[in-house]
């Protein structure tokens, strides 16, 4: 480790929903600033204005707030190195592209819109099908490295729109050491001379990632590794710069695969597998659309960060719950693994299992309770919770507690009679008018209590015990279903459950 202090940062495009990829980003860059007492920083990175989303950034805040992955420094809490938002540091950019013209590092490109189409149409071949600006390119281009200099100055007195690209050498082998992969090497004839400076002046990801790494002091850099890439243009910028010394330490990590394994988890995979691929709802504001988020359809955040955690790391023991107090303690990031990590949505629903099972039961009925409310169903905290008690151990997500326990909350409207009428008589009518009866005195009953009478009643009118349980939980629920039938009684109380009665013999007795 190098003497300066830990300083990460997170820094989304706001520009729609937030993918698990893009949490599990947050959550390694949190883990690692916490473990070394460093600073977290979310940065946004606005700077291609025609992708803005309106709501999108406060959207990111939400995730993280409810993730529980709070940044230390951002646009909403401010900070030594403010503005955190790209387009509010727009003047800061463009010197810095004027240096590395001057030193020759990169250069003013005039080419029209028209030009570069008629260029990519002109050089388009079945090997090379989307040709691009690059060292090859360049000399029969528009541009400073092949006009006269006085055309040069003459263009630029007139505004003539144009960008800065950098002038990447011709077959350099540039090598990294990323914290993830260990030695990279990337020769530079691969890389075009990417834009730095757009004709609106306002810089490129290229750009601005570097220079606002280099003025906030950010100490390493960790991104997905679809970024690997782009990676040579940014070791060249900082040396460049003459920054090199500065230079954050590089961790690119492993894709989020599909189920499957082939390609990058995408929102449409989510859509056509059934399940959720970002933390929270998103409505995009254009289309309308709504795309659904683990925390709406009952993920607990802690569940859902522990998931994300083991998807490319392990801490080599086999242990796979961890609260986020004991990932900050045990994460390295030597441990994530360079392979893709795939999807599995069960093994998602296993790890919210287990959270739901140890979570106390007032908590779950309070993340329940808004799911009543849509419903229309108004129901008191600590009714909601003794429901929660009975159900919670066949649920996988807080939203479960309704297919489990519905009965609860509204009378059954209709019975699954083929269960009962075959063995229905008046034996059995009899029992349940005397056991209506009985129950009007057993108000303050336990479920064991109401057990007891309701078998000695049974024995005393010669029926077997499971001959009218059943029909009495169909009574309750409508089914063959639901917690033990005297948990239920006890949880319904006196009078619900002598309504139910009532209505039940009113079915069987047609």
């Amino acid at each position: 480790m190098s003497h300066k202090k830990v300083r990460v940062r997170f820094a989304p495009s706001p520009t729609g929903g937030l993918h698990l990829g893009g949490v599990r980003t947050v959550l390694f860059n949190y883990l690692f600033a916490k473990q070394h007492n460093g600073d977290f920083v979310l940065r946004i990175e606005d700077t291609d204005q025609t992708r803005y989303v309106p709501g999108a950034e406060e959207y990111i805040y939400e995730c993280l707030r409810w993730c529980g992955l709070n940044p230390d420094e951002s646009p909403e809490v401010g900070g030594p190195f403010a503005p955190y938002r790209q387009s509010e540091r727009k003047a800061n950019y463009r010197q810095y592209a004027e240096k590395l013209v001057a030193s020759g590092h990169a250069y003013y490109a005039f080419d029209t819109p028209e030009e570069l189409e008629e260029m990519r149409t002109r050089l388009k071949t079945p090997e090379n099908p989307s040709p691009q600006y690059n060292h090859a390119v360049r000399e029969k281009m528009r541009n400073s490295l092949t006009l006269p200099d006085a055309e040069v100055q003459e263009l630029l007195a007139k505004n003539t729109p144009h960008v800065i690209r950098i002038n990447m050498p011709a077959n350099v082998d540039l090598t990294f050491v990323d914290m993830v992969r260990g030695e990279v090497t990337f020769n530079t004839s691969l890389v075009d001379d990417k834009v730095l400076l757009k004709a609106d002046g306002m810089p490129t990801y290229h750009l601005a990632v570097v220079v606002d790494d280099y003025q906030m002091q950010i100490s390493h850099a960790f991104r997905g590794e679809e970024w690997l890439p782009s990676a040579p243009v940014h070791l060249l910028l900082w040396k460049y710069l003459g920054w090199e010394e500065q230079m954050p330490q590089w961790a690119h990590l492993p894709l989020i695969l599909k189920p499957d394994g082939n390609g990058k988890l995408s929102k449409r995979d989510g859509d056509r597998l059934g399940f959720p691929v970002y933390a929270m709802n998103w409505t995009d504001p254009k289309s309308g659309e709504l795309t659904k988020g683990f925390r709406e359809i009952g993920f607990l955040p802690e569940a859902f960060i522990n998931m994300l955690a083991m998807l490319g790391w392990n801490d080599g023991t086999g242990q796979e719950i961890f609260s986020l107090q004991e990932l900050v303690e045990k994460f390295s990031i030597e441990r994530v693994h360079k392979a893709g990590a795939k999807f599995d949505f069960e093994k998602a629903k296993w790890f919210n299992h287990q959270y739901i099972l140890h979570k106390d039961n007032e908590t779950l009925a309070a993340l329940f309770q808004p799911v009543l409310a849509e419903k229309n169903i108004q129901s008191d905290l600590s009714y909601i919770t003794k429901v929660t008690a009975l159900v919670k151990d066949r649920c996988y997500f807080v939203n479960d507690i309704w297919e489990h326990g519905f009965f609860f909350f509204e009378r059954p409207a209709a019975y699954d009679e083929a269960a009962v009428l075959p063995k229905w008589n008046d034996d059995k009518a009899a029992f349940f008018n005397a056991w209506s009866e009985q129950l009007a005195g057993l108000t303050t009953a336990t479920d064991v209590e109401l057990e007891a009478a309701f078998k000695a009643l049974a024995t005393e009118r010669n029926l077997k015990m499971g001959d009218v349980q059943l029909p009495f939980r169909i009574m309750l629920t409508g089914g063959k279903f639901g917690p033990p039938v005297f948990n239920i009684v006890a949880t319904l109380g006196v009078e619900e459950t002598r309504t139910r009665i009532a209505n039940g013999l009113a079915a069987f007795s047609k």
